[in-house]
């Protein structure tokens, strides 16, 4: 795909976007609809991580997962006598590769619509607001160049991804077959959600993480009911556990892990997932010859968080470049996108509230979050409120059977700070808490409207329902 036109004749545009992921893809589609003139060099395919190796695949593949569950529930729990004769891998996977060519397809085909350009090539910075592809071509922005080039994963010294034994997150589900067992280094959303995967799959999981709980930056209660669920499923879940040695040979894994308790234990397993955070890539993008560093953790620092703007006047940054507190998660950098685009255009645009991002981990059982934890909102000196519902309180709970919670942390005689959840489709629940926090609503301005019965949206109205003085299930 290339976007030619006469408006990039002279080789200038109005914007500059390097990489064509989630930050960058949104950026261009923004800012060329606002009537800027746009060029994206991408070296890869346009859609980034998240669409290709990431956020789409991964969540395909746990849409299987779940079916795979659905089944032995309805066997063990409905007397619905069915079961699960095999997987076929390659079935499988095309379905995943089919959903993420048509996505790919969809954004390309809204690139060439926006009238974007598309260089398939990689690019380094030359200047400001300069650029030279991979063929020796130049290219000038007038108005801004924007930054996008994302991360990859984290490796460990001496764990060298082969793609079939030793694999990271972008490459697990490209794995050749299901492995009978594998061993996951991160307990992360990352680590969490292949654990989760591989264990519906029929595979021995064992999770390593080295923090005293897991999905370390949630709230304690929502790390504690994860690690339960995932042990019920049979996931053997080693936290404060760290990993001592590990070697690859004739095509299995055989670790040293050191657990909590000070003990040694020898692990073997045909496969080794390490899901230990990612990194930023600004490899070959020579940010100094634009005036430009990265900070000691290697991403690039905004000098105005209000614009996303670098000290480099007209240099903006989006997506997992950004350090914290953008969380490096898609759905912010979209976010981060839209603002820079409608900067770079002259619109006013509000700067991205982080503390209002949601947060998900797929996984059986699902995790999501937005705003403060308990842990932070004390910290903060705030006077907090507190109230947990279980799942299990209201009917469509008890249907679904499988445990879970709705915990809401707020100001006394104030605002919510925060809200956590942790059980079945919970990622489809939290976006009535992103708008309850990032609107600063209390908790008697919730308790006002109606949540529809039977739901498992009830355990939210009912949580708020008691904050606000008129507990009706809970007392």
């Amino acid at each position: 795909m290339s976007n030619d036109s006469n408006s990039f004749g002279d080789g200038t545009a109005d914007v500059i976007v390097i990489g064509g992921g989630t930050g960058g893809y949104s950026t261009a589609l923004r800012a060329s609809a606002l009537g800027l003139t746009v060029l994206l060099a991408e070296r890869d395919k346009v859609g980034g991580t998240c669409l290709h190796r990431g956020c789409i695949p991964s969540k395909a593949m746990l849409h299987a997962a779940e079916l795979v569950d659905g089944i032995a529930e309805a066997r063990e729990r409905w007397g619905i006598r069915a079961s699960v004769e095999s997987v076929d891998w390659t079935a499988l996977s095309a379905t995943r590769d089919d959903i993420v060519g048509r996505n790919h397809k969809g954004v390309e085909a809204h690139l060439e619509h926006a009238g974007v350009r598309v260089l398939r090539s990689g690019a380094r910075l030359t200047g400001p607001r300069s650029i030279r592809t991979d063929d020796g071509r130049e290219y000038t922005a007038t108005r801004g160049l924007v930054l996008a080039t994302g991360s990859r994963p984290r490796t460990l010294p001496g764990l060298q991804p082969d793609g079939q034994t030793v694999v990271t997150s972008d490459d697990a589900l490209f794995a050749p077959g299901l492995p009978a067992s594998v061993l996951v280094l991160g307990g992360g959303a990352i680590g969490v959600e292949y654990a989760s995967f591989h264990r519906s799959m029929g595979a021995e999981v064992t999770l390593v993480e080295a923090a005293d709980r897991l999905v370390p930056l949630e709230d304690a209660d929502v790390s504690r009911h994860l690690a339960r669920g995932l042990k019920k499923r049979g996931i053997d879940v080693q936290t404060g556990a760290r990993l001592e040695d590990a070697a690859v040979a004739d095509g299995v894994v055989r670790a040293s892990v050191r657990t909590a308790r000070g003990e040694l234990r020898e692990l073997k397993a045909e496969r080794l997932l390490v899901a230990v955070g990612r990194v930023p890539v600004t490899d070959g993008l020579d940010l100094a010859a634009a005036g430009l560093a990265t900070d000691e953790r290697g991403f690039v620092a905004p000098a105005d968080w209000s614009r996303l703007e670098t000290a480099v006047a007209g240099v903006h940054v989006v997506g997992d470049l950004l350090p914290p507190p953008s969380p490096g998660l898609a759905h912010a950098s979209f976010a981060e996108g839209l603002l820079v685009a409608e900067t770079l255009a002259g619109v006013a645009s509000a700067p991205v509230d982080y503390a209002a991002v949601p947060r998900v981990t797929y996984s059986a059982p699902q995790t999501a979050a937005v705003g403060l934890t308990e842990a932070q909102a004390r910290e903060a000196a705030y006077d907090v409120v507190v109230n947990t519902m279980p799942l299990t309180a209201v009917a469509k709970g008890l249907v679904h059977g499988q445990g879970g919670t709705v915990k809401v942390v707020a100001e006394r005689r104030g605002r919510v700070l925060g809200a956590h959840m942790v059980g079945p489709h919970v990622s489809e629940m939290i976006a009535e808490s992103q708008l309850i926090v990032g609107w600063d609503a209390e908790p008697s301005d919730v308790a006002r409207h109606i949540h529809p019965h039977p739901t498992l949206s009830e355990a939210v109205g009912e949580a708020f329902l008691t904050l606000a003085g008129r507990g009706l299930h809970q007392q």
